[in-house]
């Protein structure tokens, strides 16, 4: 029998195997902050390569997108189909304050409102804040049956499809153009326009689910870090309130006396 080499064994390489090491050695871990519009502050917790040499770990974060539900950042449940995007603008110590980057609904939301029989309508328009955002608002509405309707579906005509979409976007700008970013969040989160919406459009056709299904942030205006500390700053609204009628501990121990 010839003995020879095997050529399906492996040649050992010189110096052996390279120790890999941890990669979570090198990253540290920072909190994001949303702003005060939301109930939540803490909205989560996101990794960054740790400061050597010129590249800083404050620098990576700035302009990173992070995206968190509503009911979580609301605490309410009723809130989970919308999605909610922050950008980080300004890295203090381990704390990473973002702002409105933009919304969105999730996908079994917008499959669960979608049936037949009715008529979809959609709108959008490009809207600018007093604060000096250019937002894309997206709208969605479904048709409803009349009252005394006994057809089995409602559909409406592309007359009354027109009006309605032409009353969206009014209702949209003037919403939208009228007020702060913040206080525009807060509409989105309360369904205020969406409410504004089918009550307006209910003599033309009646509507139901109506909605601002999309933001999409355009443009923002200069970073101002007096403006991005006021979005991270307790009101005083929402303090404790304090009872003026009550006597400090000093002045009653001077009565007293």
């Amino acid at each position: 029998m010839a003995v020879g080499k095997n050529k399906r064994l492996t040649k050992g390489k010189k110096g052996g195997k390279k120790k890999v090491g941890d990669p979570f050695l090198k990253k540290e871990w920072y909190s994001v902050k949303a702003p005060t519009m939301f109930s939540v502050r803490e909205a989560g917790k996101t990794l960054v390569t740790k400061t050597t040499g010129t590249k800083i770990a404050s620098d990576a974060l700035k302009g990173r997108v992070c995206e968190v539900n509503l009911a979580d950042l609301n605490s309410n449940e009723d809130h989970s189909f919308r999605k909610i995007k922050l950008e980080v603008q300004e890295v203090q110590g381990r704390n990473a304050l973002t702002d409105f980057h933009g919304m969105d609904f999730t996908r079994d939301k917008l499959c669960s409102l979608i049936r037949k029989w009715q008529t979809l309508i959609e709108a959008h328009v490009d809207v600018k804040t007093t604060d000096g955002y250019i937002l894309r608002l997206f709208s969605i509405g479904f048709t409803k049956k009349r009252p005394e309707s006994v057809k089995a579906n409602c559909y409406a005509s592309a007359a009354q499809i027109r009006r309605i979409r032409r009353k969206m976007v009014d209702i949209m700008t003037a919403e939208a153009s009228k007020c702060r970013m913040s206080d525009l969040v807060k509409r989105f989160v309360t369904e205020s326009i969406g409410a504004e919406i089918e009550k307006q459009t209910r003599s033309i056709y009646p509507l139901k689910d109506c909605y601002i299904r999309k933001v999409k942030i355009l443009k923002k205006p200069k970073f101002d870090l007096t403006r991005l500390m006021e979005l991270h700053t307790e009101s005083a609204e929402e303090g404790t309130a304090v009872d003026r009628n009550v006597i400090p501990e000093s002045e009653e121990a001077k009565i007293q006396l």
